[in-house]
């Protein structure tokens, strides 16, 4: 069914099977959203993205609802989606009634900002209103931005630290260079957590469909920014899945000096295709000692 297998340590085999076995899975605010909640695993951690078509109102919306389901919810707080400071209040305060304790904070895509210019200023007005979470998160991006400086980027990051704990690396097909650049932040101190950003599975053609659901109009400017997913796709004949990546970063779950806490899993509110691919994959692995190549 799995092919050949490659071994591993027992140490890496553990973690992998760990972090796998309890991901963070990522939806997108859409119609068909709570269908596919049903399809994941009781009590689940969730992230819960925002979309400029849809609005900050629409990820609390969903998040609300599957807070109400048992899901630990991580709603995302775009800062250019947020209005002014009545508006982030308002939102602040609806996640604390549905006891949200966790939330992610980005910059976002909208392109008509509201008060709020990046990430860094929606952190410090957060911090500023009191906010009523025990864990917030920010991107991270080891293999660069399309539009940001690399030192521009490291820079920010060291901005955020104080008032974040954890750190999600972007989409990317590289382990090499997620290791490269989580070592070299830890060599400078960096202390935040890593989870670490992992594709599902998923085809291209219905990829594409949900871009423009999300407001992502031109198909172009979606490839150039996500030019490694689509390459990966062509070379994988139009279908993904994530066995070596993982297998890959396995030793670097396993080092406790990486500080990685478990991953994200892209899943393009295609849950049904990830889980058919995640949980016999992880029963393989935890039955064999082995990992499916």
């Amino acid at each position: 069914m799995f092919g050949r297998r490659r071994a591993l340590d027992p140490r890496a085999q553990a973690a992998l099977t760990r972090v796998v076995a309890a991901p963070l899975f990522e939806l997108i605010p859409l119609k068909n959203t709570a269908d596919q909640a049903t399809l994941l695993p009781t009590g689940a951690t969730v992230s819960v993205t925002c979309s400029p078509a849809k609005g900050m109102d629409a990820t609390i919306d969903v998040a609300e609802m599957l807070a109400g389901r048992g899901f630990d919810v991580v709603p995302h707080f775009s800062a250019h989606m947020v209005r002014d400071r009545a508006h982030l209040l308002e939102m602040l305060r609806r996640c604390d009634g549905a006891g949200i304790t966790r939330a992610f904070v980005v910059g976002g895509d909208a392109q008509v900002p509201g008060d709020y210019h990046d990430g860094l200023a929606l952190l410090r007005a957060m911090a500023d209103a009191g906010h009523p979470f025990k864990e917030l998160g920010i991107p991270c991006y080891p293999q660069g931005h399309p539009t940001i400086a690399d030192d521009v980027l490291l820079r920010v990051l060291r901005e955020k630290e104080p008032f974040v704990q954890t750190m999600t690396t972007q989409m990317c097909f590289d382990g090499a260079a997620i290791e490269r650049w989580l070592r070299a932040r830890r060599a400078e101190g960096l202390g935040l957590g890593a989870i670490i950003g992992i594709p599902g599975v998923a085809d291209p053609q219905k990829l594409l469909t949900i871009a423009a659901r999300i407001g992502v109009s031109d198909s172009r400017t979606f490839i150039r920014k996500n030019a490694r997913f689509v390459v990966r796709m062509v070379r994988s004949a139009g279908f993904y899945k994530p066995d070596g990546l993982l297998t890959e970063l396995a030793p670097l779950f396993a080092d406790p000096t990486a500080k990685v806490e478990g991953i994200h899993l892209y899943t393009f509110n295609q849950v049904g295709a990830t889980e058919d691919w995640r949980r016999p994959w992880v029963a393989s692995l935890r039955e064999s000692g082995a990992v499916p190549a």
